[in-house]
């Protein structure tokens, strides 16, 4: 029996336990049982009836179940249990990847210790760090909720002290513990004490995260909930067929027949959340968008009215919804198919929360079909096609986006609402969640188009449309580049010791650059 057999068969047998269980049955302090009663707490998931007793026992623990089955309240609760409140210094440290779960998480500590005398306090980048200081400073929180680059800025400034931390939770830990993130972690954990409690929690556990989690843990106690199967059984499962460019009419068609009230939709880059967004404004729909170029108080003005109603739909991207747990949402709308089938299970999974049902539609292209391929080999469980996706009598429209193709080589290549090529137009737009990049200038008329050099020895630079050419003074062949405050002509019409019109020297460069500009 391989490694990767043996964890599942100790997930199997922990799947069962805790079910009927409630919180009285742990050994936890009355203010934190009273607190749990008014938050409607009975009975314990099967990941807190696992992890919570050994934590309180003082015992590492590598903790895994799907998205919204408990994961936060498994680790906050013997985390209070532990804290002194009479003590005004950090004891805990939770590490998350986003700024939305850092509120969440935090929300969650401070609900649970409302009869505590004990306190969290986020911190995240997006925001001025001088307030944290301040607030640190004035009145030293016990439990720490971070983000990790935001945590390593006040590490380094001395504002934040980990000397006292009993104990770390990384949530979200296969995406903290991504290559991405690896050298913040490594850092992070080098600044805690010998012998700190670690816990991980996550939604999926590859067996690779498992053999890296041993670097920070000490023989962990392995809590691992259905991880032979990565969907639920309350979600409703369904995708449909739909050409590129009618992927809209299918969406809002979609939501106006199921009557959605709460619902989220992914997309895979920034701007095309944006732009989706504002499109189904423009059809009377009440969406609102999220994704990392928005301000934190833009994203938490966003959550703010999804969770009050005021908005029913959510367009986000899949890192801005990390940490989005909103109980009623009854939906989850894949816009453009995930190429990692994890993410697939990760943007389901806020549907269904805590028992209940949902649904999950994925939009799925020709050119999507083997990567939505890979996510049904991943589950049991079936997922259905539906036909009647688009409304009656609708035709594709012509000029629009074309559908997304693939090389000869099966790679994915930008095409349809991921990258377009307008008809007329050599225009180009590449944009990516970690940063966009643009060479669309279509309200000027400027565009780009890459090139290779035939004899400039296989250097590839760019061209400028035939009416933008630079006269060049250095030879048609010259590649180097220009500067910017000069035309693309007007540097050659005087010669260096002529005087400019106005009779100053050709030399003042600063002079004649602000004339040219004026």
């Amino acid at each position: 029996m391989n490694e990767q057999e043996q964890y599942q068969q100790r997930s199997n047998q922990v799947a069962a336990i805790g079910t009927g269980k409630g919180f009285d049955t742990l050994n936890l302090r009355p203010e934190v049982l009273k607190s749990l009663q008014e938050m409607g707490y009975k009975e314990m998931f099967p990941i807190q009836a696992a992890a919570i007793p050994p934590l309180l026992e003082g015992k590492d623990v590598l903790g895994q179940a799907h998205t919204g089955s408990g994961k936060t309240a498994a680790y906050a609760l013997p985390i209070l249990q532990r804290v002194d409140p009479t003590r005004r210094y950090i004891q805990a440290l939770v590490v998350v990847p986003t700024r939305e779960l850092a509120l969440q998480v935090t929300d969650e500590f401070n609900k649970a210790s409302r009869y505590l005398d004990v306190r969290a306090y986020p911190i995240y980048g997006g925001q001025a760090i001088t307030p944290q200081i301040e607030r640190l400073s004035k009145k030293t929180p016990q439990v720490v909720v971070a983000t990790p680059g935001r945590l390593i800025d006040h590490i380094e400034r001395g504002t934040i002290d980990l000397q006292d931390v009993k104990t770390v939770v990384l949530d979200e830990a296969d995406r903290m513990l991504d290559m991405g993130f690896i050298d913040d972690v490594d850092y992070i954990m080098r600044q805690l004490p010998t012998g700190t409690q670690s816990a991980l929690f996550s939604a999926t556990m590859p067996a690779e995260i498992i053999r890296l989690t041993r670097k920070y843990m000490d023989k962990p106690v392995e809590v691992l909930i259905d991880s032979d199967e990565l969907s639920v059984e309350e979600i409703d499962q369904r995708y449909a067929m739909v050409d590129e460019r009618g992927k809209f009419a299918a969406l809002v068609e979609y939501i106006r027949k199921n009557g959605i009230s709460s619902g989220i939709v992914f997309c895979s880059t920034k701007i095309k959340t944006q732009r989706l967004a504002e499109r189904m404004q423009s059809y009377g729909l009440k969406a609102a968008p999220i994704h990392g170029d928005l301000s934190q108080n833009q994203r938490e003005h966003a959550m703010r009215n999804f969770r009050n109603g005021y908005v029913e739909l959510l367009v986000a991207t899949d890192v801005a919804a990390r940490g989005i747990d909103v109980p009623a949402v009854s939906h989850v709308i894949n816009y453009d198919v995930p190429m990692d089938p994890l993410t697939y299970f990760h943007r389901i999974g806020r549907t269904a929360r805590a028992g209940k049902a949902g649904k999950a539609l994925t939009l799925v292209s020709s050119a999507e079909y083997p990567d939505f391929s890979r996510i049904a080999g991943m589950t049991e469980v079936e997922i259905r096609r539906i036909s009647d996706i688009l409304p009656e009598g609708y035709h594709l429209p012509h000029g629009d986006s074309t559908d997304a193709t693939r090389s000869q080589h099966g790679q994915r290549r930008f095409g349809g609402e991921r990258g377009r090529r307008f008809a007329g137009d050599s225009s180009f737009r590449s944009d990516r969640e970690s940063g966009e990049s643009s060479f669309h200038r279509a309200a000027s008329g400027f565009s780009f188009t890459e090139n290779v050099s035939v004899g400039g020895g296989g250097r590839t630079f760019f061209h400028s449309s035939p009416s933008h050419q630079f006269r060049s003074r250095h030879g048609p062949n010259d590649t180097r580049p220009r500067d910017r405050g000069a035309g693309p002509q007007r540097r050659n019409d005087y010669k260096r010791n002529e005087r400019h019109p106005s009779g100053a020297p050709r030399s003042h460069r600063n002079f004649n650059r602000q004339r040219r500009r004026q």
